[in-house]
């Protein structure tokens, strides 16, 4: 079956490919359906939908706006990002298939991180839920607002393993494990796309491939390098897990992989991407990151141009690179246009699959834009979330949960800036109507207690870097001097029976183009917590950042911790009720959290060196691997997390002491609720290879459970141990379990495990 679009008109086409789709249409049809509208598209149409440009200000009667639609009509672009609203887009997506040559419909794309008018907490702490099924929903109640408003595609998930806390987009991704964030990425690529027959659900764009999160010295953009086992075995799976999930596109990262820019790297684009994990989707480039290759010394624009199609880019995001370049790469032979069909194939077939021929409009529907947004459910689901990533990291003398009695000072910049609250990459949040910490809690306590407030200090001293942190007008920097601001803390300590304090970084803090060199609270900040300690009043820091931090000095003053991330639009009132012990904490870090930034990268599935440390806890030895100053484990280590109850392992054991090929060993263990309050445990599975081909992590996750226990409860907890389990990337590349002897080991933290052993053969 064939489509004439030119001659058929939008309508014609429509009912057509209606009468296929009832017939149940399949994917031989779509590539019929794709072959047919490309024999009959020009060059120039064809580099038209392999160019996306940003929307800027095309409101109606712009000048931007008659630009914009006289490009769509000419056929020159495939997609547009950064525009919202159900009308606004429909007006474009009009012009597209009323006005063009071929009435091909446009992806619109946005960055729906965590959340669109809902806001959820950050990716790295839903990766600190441990809880897959919510992290799923909240990707798809994030696509069924976006997609309310106009918007098809996603540029979510990030899925780049973060060893490095500097690097400010640890969190946007699910943290150091390789494991936990291919779970992460498969989650959020079911919750956004689901079935796309829907309108409620959106293409999502796997990012960023590849590497991206190890960029040296932790500095956003910075380049890449590493050996291709470790990208293998701890980078690449949770790219493939998201490939294998059936993700619709894939972005190329910024950054240089065996000194080729990852847009134009046909090893990782082709020979990985397509031919080793079998992608059928289509690669977009990161925002300009044609235009940035000559920058890093690798050619002129049409090499590069010509280079990122040939090595397997399909779509170029506002660089217009292949608008300037491709046709006269054709002209001159240095690309076949063959390889431009290629490409166009792939973005028309994911707008075929998002049924965009069917009906463009599908994403028009202005009411849904009434009824569909900051619904109760998902407000619920949000502070659900929210109060689950929660990570208590110390709490001595159980000081949480608080009291709703006497009185407490809540100070802090970040007590009363309910915009920070949801963090980087907010998407359509309200900032100026989401709860601050200090609202919300006045609201809880009613007349139960009074709850004082000072300000206590700015984010830091200089308002450059606040600014930074903020991006301006979501934190009002205070005139007031340093002295005033915090001897008005200090007078109303003085009468506070304890002190709740909301420090850290700027909602901007963390995220694109947010590196920092510094982890520890800056210096204001430092100042004010420094004087509150001075009084001997019991102190609570509520620790809000985007990244692992640096409490070394805090562990060592406060009596409890809590760090509360960015928790989304529904945060506040999330902390309120962890804090006053409505809801027990439960997250557990999948970062690992340093003493020092001397120690980056410190992570939990490491190498063991020639000259280990043992034990890890002793002095100094000399001649071994470790440093002069501090202990070489985390402050706080990947699994890590208190609660206000406590949780028993014991009688662990093993189906067998022999695994065999096609078989199975069940790992079980009991886990007890030794408290008196109801509350959640992560049970975590890791298996070490204690001697293979290349030299193995002294530990990898490789299951976990998260568990609801009830005070006193008991249960038993069972994992199935199979080959598959035990597979690795040797030396050469081939992926394989070897023979010998493994470590099976459980428990709620990775420092805290009880531990069996088996022999595996084949």
């Amino acid at each position: 079956m064939g489509y004439n679009t030119g001659k058929l008109g939008f309508r014609g086409l429509s009912a057509a490919l209606s009468m296929a789709l009832a017939m149940g249409a399949a994917a031989e049809e779509c590539q019929e359906f794709v072959d047919n509208l490309l024999s009959q598209m020009t060059i120039d149409e064809k580099i038209g939908q392999l160019t996306l440009p940003a929307a800027g200000d095309i409101s109606t009667g712009t000048s931007r706006k008659t630009f914009v639609d006289q490009q769509v009509a000419d056929g020159k672009i495939g997609g547009i990002l950064n525009i919202r609203g159900a009308e606004k887009i429909r007006s474009i997506q009009e012009v597209a298939v009323e006005k063009s040559r071929l009435h091909i419909p446009l992806l619109i794309g946005m960055d729906v991180i965590h959340g669109y008018r809902t806001g959820f907490p950050i990716p790295l702490a839903q990766s600190c839920t441990w809880d897959i099924p919510a992290i799923e929903e909240a990707a798809a109640i994030a696509a069924k607002e976006a997609s309310a408003c106009g918007i098809s595609w996603t540029f979510s998930p990030m899925v780049d393993i973060s060893r490095d806390p500097r690097w400010g987009r640890q969190a946007e991704g699910a943290g150091e494990d390789p494991y936990l964030g291919s779970e992460v990425a498969r989650a959020m690529v079911r919750g956004f796309q689901g079935d796309l027959s829907k309108d409620t659900q959106v293409l999502a764009c796997l990012k960023h491939f590849a590497l991206y999160g190890a960029a040296e010295a932790g500095r956003d953009y910075n380049t890449v390098d590493m050996s291709r086992q470790q990208m293998y075995n701890v980078y690449f799976p949770p790219y493939k897990a998201a490939v294998e999930e059936g993700v619709g596109s894939v972005m190329s990262s910024f950054n240089i992989v065996d000194g080729l820019h990852a847009t134009a790297n046909p090893w990782l684009l082709t020979e990985v991407l397509r031919n080793q994990w079998s992608f059928d989707g289509f690669v977009v480039t990161d925002y300009a990151s044609i235009n940035e290759m000559s920058t890093h010394g690798l050619g002129s624009d049409y090499d590069n141009s010509i280079a990122a199609l040939k090595a397997g880019t399909d779509m170029d995001m506002i660089s217009e690179g292949f608008a300037r370049n491709l046709k006269k790469g054709v002209e001159n032979g240095d690309i076949p246009e063959a390889l431009i069909d290629s490409a166009v194939s792939r973005i028309l077939t994911a707008k075929y699959r998002l049924g965009l021929f069917q009906n463009p409009y599908k994403y028009n529907n202005t009411e849904r834009e009434k009824t569909d947004l900051y619904l109760p459910e998902a407000r619920k689901a949000a502070k659900d979330m929210a109060a689950k990533s929660f990570v208590l990291l110390k709490n001595e003398n159980s000081l949480l949960p608080l009291k709703a009695e006497g009185k407490i000072l809540l100070t802090g910049p970040l007590a009363d800036s309910g915009a920070n609250l949801p963090g980087t990459w907010a998407g359509d949040v309200l900032l100026d109507q989401t709860k601050s910490v200090l609202e919300s809690m006045r609201e809880y306590v009613g007349n139960k207690c009074e709850i004082l407030y000072a300000k206590g200090s700015n984010i830091c001293d200089d308002p450059h870097v606040e600014w930074g942190m903020t991006v301006g007008g979501r934190e009002m920097r205070d005139s007031r001097s340093a002295q005033e601001m915090l001897n008005e803390a200090l007078e109303k300590a003085q009468s506070a029976d304890v002190i709740v304090a909301c420090l850290g970084e700027g909602g901007e803090g963390s995220g694109e183009g947010s590196s920092r060199a510094d982890l520890t609270l800056p210096d204001a900040q430092q100042r004010l917590l420094e004087a509150l300690v001075a009084t001997g009043k019991p102190i609570v820091l509520l620790n809000f950042s985007g990244r692992a931090t640096v409490l070394s000095h805090e562990d060592e003053v406060l009596p409890a911790i809590m760090n509360v991330w960015f928790g989304g639009s529904e945060a506040a009132d999330a902390i309120t009720e962890v804090v006053f012990g409505d809801i027990c904490p439960s997250g557990k870090l999948t970062v690992s959290m340093p003493r020092s930034v001397g120690q980056i990268p410190v992570y939990y599935n490491h190498l063991m060196t020639g000259r280990p440390k043992i034990p890890y806890d002793a002095p100094y030895r000399p001649y071994s691997s470790n440093y002069l100053d501090i202990p070489n484990s985390p402050l706080y280590p990947f699994g890590y997390g208190l609660s206000y109850t406590n949780f028993d392992y014991s009688d662990f054991e093993i189906s067998d002491t022999e695994l065999k090929d096609n078989g199975v060993i069940t790992a079980s263990i009991n886990v007890k609720n030794t408290g008196n309050r109801d509350a959640d445990e992560i049970v975590q599975l890791y298996i070490r290879d204690v001697i293979r081909s290349i030299a193995p992590p002294v530990m990898e996750l490789k299951g976990f459970q998260r568990l609801s226990l009830k005070a006193g409860e008991s249960r038993r907890v069972s994992f199935d141990i199979t080959p598959e389990m035990l597979k690795f990337y040797n030396y050469d590349l081939e992926f394989v379990a070897e023979p010998g002897q493994f470590d099976i080991m459980i428990g709620g933290s990775s420092d805290k495990t009880l531990k069996q052993s088996f022999e595996y053969k084949q």
